[in-house]
């Protein structure tokens, strides 16, 4: 998933990256691939679908998620209902921290990557810009920023960041996980030291991420 309003995921075309690689999921690991674009995201439904997410990111998009989640394993019975995940990465990877932590009883394992752990640490053109401000948003920034629900996590999570990372800044990383040990709460972790956002520079790196998800995929799902 990706959940922001800058993108969706559900697009009528075919390339290279996730499409690819979510097609090895499927063949390798019989596992089925859905995604879904939740309320706000940049999609051609009108008005209303793309600003009720204003003031409130992350919220409505991971309620979205989970009440499509549940219409898709009802609707389908060859669905584990057991044993699903979801992953996103940059933005998705906020809504996925969300989806596993305010929402255990859908989403049995996650893994979130280059993730926003607390909205006050991303970009403030881009996050006023949907949020407002700080000062004039409390609850919202508190209750959108995933590390304010750590303590709810039951399933199973993989979490990754580059520690050069100038987009999405390491700290969202490192003030997550201590509120994961602060709460008791077991988690895998990967950090990749001197990579970007992209957390693709260096010898293997682009393989290692990949395989390093697979493995978590193989023993969760």
């Amino acid at each position: 998933m990706y959940g922001e309003p800058a993108g969706s995921t559900v697009q009528d075309n075919w390339g290279t990256g996730d499409n690819l690689w979510h097609q090895y999921l499927a063949n390798e690991l019989g596992t089925v691939i859905i995604s879904i674009d939740n309320r706000g995201t940049r999609v051609p439904r009108g008005r209303a679908f793309r600003k009720c997410i204003y003031r409130q990111i992350g919220l409505l998009a991971a309620d979205d998620q989970a009440a499509a989640a549940k219409k898709i394993v009802a609707m389908y019975p060859f669905i584990d209902a057991a044993h699903t995940g979801i992953w996103g990465w940059s933005g998705g990877g906020q809504m996925s921290l969300h989806c596993i932590f305010r929402h255990g009883d859908v989403f049995k394992s996650a893994i979130a990557i280059a993730f926003v752990a607390h909205q006050a640490l991303y970009d403030n053109i881009y996050q006023e810009r949907y949020m407002g401000l700080p000062k004039d948003n409390v609850e919202g920034y508190r209750e959108g920023s995933p590390i304010t629900h750590t303590k709810k996590l039951q399933g199973n999570l993989l979490i990754m960041h580059g520690t050069a990372d100038d987009n999405v800044h390491y700290q969202n990383f490192e003030m997550l996980v201590n509120e994961l040990i602060k709460h008791n709460k077991l988690f895998s972790m990967m950090s990749y030291p001197m990579r970007d956002h992209g957390i693709n520079q260096g010898v293997n790196t682009t393989l290692h991420v990949r395989r390093t998800m697979e493995q978590f995929w193989k023993k969760n799902l």
